[in-house]
């Protein structure tokens, strides 16, 4: 039977490979260490879920609640900009909450995009990024991932040469899976650029809490000229450790932020009542919270780092993030992310993310999230370790053999 038109534009799910893979590996018996998906294992914090069992004892939460978000979910967003970023924001006209921000980007695509429109896109880059604006009808042009003089004169020539012109620049910073991070001068650059050519910034800024080194990542809408192009995303998922409560947030330009309220209109009632409640909870009292989350992460990725490098695997310290965007050692880069995750998997019990999951151009790479704790990532250092070290006996034994013949 033909493929359906929309699922034709759609690659294969290459995570999917390695995911049945993992699963019968499991069910053979194999303790598989999952460092694949960005799955957090932390438990929400105990006062959120305390306040989502309080309200939904109250019957009149169990009604339709508000697709863009109640009140005082809205409110409480607008307080944490106001802290965090010294942004102000109106609750009513430049805040949507979302069923997590992968939900927000690609009902966000559908509002804005029509057939054939050209949207610059990261590569590699967070698959709905890309995948969202294909499924809506939209063409994507890859830029490079990383904010510096090669982006920038990427997106000039893509302006020059693109026809028709580009709708709107994806942004990711800090970005998964690179873990890249944007300053506010790279900010001010693309908000000028961008006000210039009369295009759309869409920035994704769901890490904005999970860093370790230097100052806390900036928001695009601190730059003066902002609000009239751009709209950015951010999530609880990862902040609070409420991944499956799925709740995250649209704020910025009105227009934009209309059209998405639109379409959510017809297609969701929004998240149950409770947990937002209990979500306006989390941003109202929650920064000791996400301090305590922001230290695991940390020391997890002190650990994986220095266990991997012991193991005889090179993991560059990612300074932000739940993710180690790692290069595949020389010796497997011409199997491709693939097939060397396949192969982790196979050989060592540990799981990892693929990096051509994330587009062409993450092929050297595998994703390493920080999602098993630190004895757990001491322990695929060491099945690494012996991986590696076994691999290298056999090649040197092949070595010897053809010697001798």
């Amino acid at each position: 039977m033909e493929e359906f038109h929309k699922v034709r534009r759609l690659p294969p799910y290459v995570f999917e490979e390695v995911n049945r893979l993992k699963a019968s590996a499991r069910a053979g018996g194999a303790d598989i260490i999952d460092l694949g998906m960005g799955n957090p294992d932390l438990p929400t914090p105990k006062f959120v879920v305390d306040k989502m069992c309080e309200v939904i004892r109250d019957p009149r939460t169990h009604r339709y609640s508000a697709s863009k978000g109640i009140a005082g979910l809205r409110r409480a967003q607008a307080g944490y900009y106001a802290r965090r970023f010294g942004v102000k924001l109106d609750p009513n006209t430049q805040i949507v909450a979302t069923l997590g921000s992968k939900e927000g980007f690609a009902n966000m695509a559908q509002a804005i995009t029509a057939p054939g429109d050209v949207v610059l896109c990261p590569n590699p880059t967070y698959p709905i990024h890309a995948f969202g604006f294909l499924m809506a009808g939209g063409t994507i042009r890859a830029i490079p991932a990383k904010p510096d003089a090669d982006f920038m004169a990427a997106i000039d020539r893509a302006v020059r040469h693109s026809i028709p012109k580009p709708i709107a620049i994806i942004l990711n910073y800090p970005s998964n899976p690179t873990a890249y991070e944007a300053d506010l001068d790279f900010y001010r650059e693309m908000v000028a650029f961008a006000r210039r050519h009369e295009i759309i910034l869409l920035s994704d800024l769901a890490y904005a809490e999970i860093y370790f080194d230097g100052a806390p990542p900036p928001s695009i809408l601190q730059v003066e000229g902002a609000m009239d192009i751009a709209v950015e995303f951010t999530s609880m998922s990862k902040t609070f450790s409420m991944p499956g409560w799925r709740i995250g947030f649209a704020v910025g330009n009105e227009r934009l932020l209309a059209a998405l309220a639109r379409v959510k209109s017809y297609l969701d009632y929004g998240a149950f009542t409770p947990i937002q409640v209990a979500a306006t909870a989390a941003l109202n009292a929650g920064d000791e919270a996400v301090e305590e989350v922001r230290a695991i992460y940390r020391r997890r990725r002190d650990v994986l780092v220095e266990t991997f490098a012991r193991a005889g695997w090179h993991v560059p310290p990612p300074s932000s993030t739940m993710f180690a965007w790692a290069p595949i050692p020389p010796q497997y880069r011409h199997l491709g992310s693939l097939e060397f995750s396949k192969l982790l998997i196979g050989e060592a019990d540990v799981a990892v993310a693929p990096g051509i999951g994330f587009g062409e151009h993450g092929d050297d790479h595998v994703r390493i999230a920080l999602v098993e704790n630190e004895h757990r990532i001491r322990q695929a250092a060491r099945n690494i370790r012996r991986f590696l070290a076994s691999d290298a006996e056999d090649g040197q034994k092949v070595v010897s053999l053809r010697a001798r013949s």
